[in-house]
């Protein structure tokens, strides 16, 4: 482990929704920080955020920026991260990359660190942020893969507006105002900003998040087809999963049917299991009309699960209910936990 007392910490993306989250909990969790340096667009460039009581300029991110930075958190879109995260390796920092740019690259490991902190071992210079409604999901298995198996799962996810970005959010609160105000409106960014039409959020459910591929599935639902495949080493897994953009705020919810390897098996064990999970806060007692919500998860770093059952049908099958806030554990906690993990197993330099 590293003698070192604190890291140069860059911070790309400062001014966004994750991006704030990140230096946030960087704050929040006393991370040994030696310097924050907080990059962005040149649009963005000047602006002024409070970390420790001290107010950092934001400055614009370069290549020759990442000069003397240890870790490197990125959340600033796909296309800066593919053309300055290769930049920052090569000035000697460690980037964790919050968009998909990286995901499914052989070459780099995809982590959830309750799930496979060893990956870590395996990076070269660049380690990739699962997708958001992934982490959630794969938190409240692994549990349960690591001791019953895992054969299925079919997910249906109920995402907040967060997750498409502050404007989202924005566009949900002005909607519902105006619906509920009787005035006209006009949806402009979900379901997909770039896609030609454009649907209400207030008061309604959209069965689609990003664009489709030719299989009839969305890219977000391949992303946790995917990504679960890949973080969990299973490439034989069955998985399948529907996302659909609910009008709350901030906080995932997801409907999870998996099937285990083994028979026998109680909802009851499953439970036990669950309640002693890294990362699971387990909230179940149908006596008590206790389950977990997203209006209660917000702002907290755990990933909560309840409603667990048998299927009736099949001895093998379960269902759950898993809720998390998608700007922490979903983006911002995991990256700062993987610089965490880092730290930990004496990677960084």
């Amino acid at each position: 482990m590293s003698e070192r007392k604190g890291y140069r910490v860059a911070v790309v993306g400062a001014t966004g929704a994750v991006g704030q989250q990140m230096i946030q909990t960087l704050e929040n969790r006393d991370f040994p920080v030696s310097e924050l340096l907080l990059l962005s667009s040149s649009r963005s460039a000047g602006t002024k955020v409070n970390y420790k009581g001290n107010e950092i300029t934001v400055q614009e991110a370069k290549p020759e920026s990442f000069e003397g930075v240890d870790i490197a958190l990125f959340s600033a879109g796909g296309s800066v991260s593919k053309e300055l995260a290769p930049e920052a390796v090569k000035r000697g920092a460690i980037v964790v990359d919050n968009t998909s740019a990286f995901r499914m690259d052989e070459n780099i490991p995809l982590v959830v660190p309750e799930v496979n902190e060893a990956d870590l071992h395996t990076h070269n210079g660049i380690i990739a942020n699962p997708n958001c409604s992934t982490i959630q999901m794969v938190v409240a298995l692994e549990p349960l893969r690591k001791k019953f198996g895992l054969e299925k799962i079919i997910v249906s996810t109920y995402q907040a507006v967060s997750g498409a970005g502050a404007a989202a959010v924005q566009e949900l609160e002005q909607q519902t105002q105006a619906i509920l105000n009787g005035d006209e409106y006009e949806p402009k960014i979900l379901p997909v900003k770039s896609a030609e039409k454009h649907y209400q959020i207030a008061f309604n459910a959209i069965p689609q998040i990003d664009n489709f591929v030719d299989n009839g599935f969305t890219y977000e639902e391949m992303k946790m087809i995917n990504e679960t495949k890949k973080i969990m080493h299973m490439p034989q897994l069955h998985v399948a999963a529907t996302c659909v953009r609910l009008p709350v705020g901030t906080g995932h919810s997801e409907s999870v049917y998996f099937e285990i390897g083994e028979g026998g098996v109680t909802a009851a064990d499953v439970k036990a299991l669950l309640a002693e999970a890294p990362g699971v806060v387990l909230q179940d007692d149908p006596d008590q009309q206790l389950y977990p919500m997203p209006a209660f998860c917000v702002g907290k770093n755990d990933v909560f699960v309840g409603r667990v059952r048998k299927d009736l049908d099949n001895d093998n099958g379960f269902h759950m209910w898993v809720v998390s806030d998608n700007l922490l554990k979903g983006a911002a906690w995991n990256s700062v936990q993987i610089a965490e993990s880092l730290v930990k197993l004496g990677l960084v330099k």
